[in-house]
């Protein structure tokens, strides 16, 4: 419906560094007002961004990184690592909770997928537990996280990526390997660019953003919809460079430090994705735990690992903690079995 779209703010981000528009969106997301939903468009220089629930260790090459001079950070919301250049187009859309369901990928993506179809790519599909794929190849991996009586989705779209680049800097996980799902990186990821019709095809990223984002409101030109722009204030820029300096700039977050372990469980579920939980035992305690991987969750993972830190590492016991919590909110679609199964069997 031509005017449900008007209906919908938007934000396309000025700045090319990932942190910083990260910082803008988790600012917006806290602030905009959602009566109406919110998509927000940004662009940036070469970045690596680790989900909330992630080893950073064990997903990047970090020589590579370094040398390349690719940025990295971590963002709120579960998931796997992505690779971004300044061929790749994020977004993110912003709603009230109850309006998307957690974890439908379908609805939160609709706009995109409608404003791909108008420019030629029909063939789109949601694939997995959270990927776009036209012709059997991915080109957009989505996240989404709740806060505050929202929910966003966001997610990548790879127009014009460099694609060599992507396969040489993230670690690609065994498990990941050896599932039916994915066969290697390189495969198994594509850019929409050639899917397109072939007036779309010799534009830059910043013009493929603009125009798709006229196909998504039905408008010939960005000046129709100007008055749907979000316009920042000094106030907000203030409270955007705060966050950046705080969360997304910085080390502590970004590598989540935590002491060695003894004992590693880590396995792959269809539809959960990797969960690795690392523990130490002491006098028959769990004396330190750190659960990651590449999954999603509504509740932080944080409150599960605090809950389990210092009691019995003891079948029964973990058991009936686990009566009265459901796994579930913490790595969405697991269940209360499978997790004690990862941790005993």
């Amino acid at each position: 419906d031509k005017n449900e779209g008007l209906e919908m703010k938007f934000y396309r981000m000025l700045s090319e560094d990932i942190r910083y528009n990260l910082a803008t969106e988790e600012y917006l997301m806290n602030n905009v007002d959602v009566s109406e939903p919110c998509l927000l468009l940004y662009i940036q220089k070469p970045c690596v961004i680790i989900g909330r629930n992630q080893n950073a260790y064990q997903e990047i090459d970090f020589d590579y990184l370094r040398s390349r001079n690719i940025v990295l950070t971590r963002r709120t919301s579960g998931g796997g690592a992505v690779y971004d250049d300044l061929g790749n187009m994020s977004f993110s859309f912003v709603t009230k909770k109850d309006a998307t369901s957690f974890g439908d990928y379908q609805s939160a993506t609709q706009p995109i997928m409608k404003g791909l179809a108008a420019m030629g790519a029909k063939e789109v599909e949601v694939h997995g537990r959270n990927d776009l794929f036209i012709d059997g190849k991915k080109f957009s991996g989505n996240a989404m996280y709740t806060k505050k009586g929202r929910t966003y989705s966001h997610g990548t779209l790879m127009y014009d990526v460099d694609l060599e680049e992507l396969t040489k800097v993230l670690h690609v996980a065994q498990e990941k390997i050896a599932s039916k799902a994915t066969k290697s990186v390189r495969k198994s990821v594509t850019n929409i660019k050639p899917y397109l019709a072939e007036q779309y095809q010799s534009m830059d990223t910043k013009a493929f953003r603009d125009t798709l984002l006229c196909h998504i409101y039905e408008v010939e030109s960005i000046d129709e919809i100007s008055e749907q722009e979000i316009v920042l204030t000094d106030a907000d820029r203030q409270a955007i460079q705060t966050l950046f300096e705080e969360r997304y700039a910085n080390n502590e977050w970004i590598f989540n430090e935590a002491p060695a372990f003894e004992w590693q469980k880590r396995k792959r579920f269809a539809q959960v994705g990797i969960v690795e939980v690392d523990f130490t035992v002491n006098k028959g305690k769990i004396a330190a735990i750190q659960i990651t991987g590449d999954f999603f969750g509504q509740k932080e993972i944080s409150e599960l690992e605090a809950m389990l830190q210092g009691i019995d590492f003891e079948q029964d016991t973990i058991n009936h903690l686990l009566k009265d919590i459901a796994i579930e909110q913490f790595i969405h679609q697991m269940t209360n079995a499978e997790f004690l199964a990862l941790l005993f069997d």
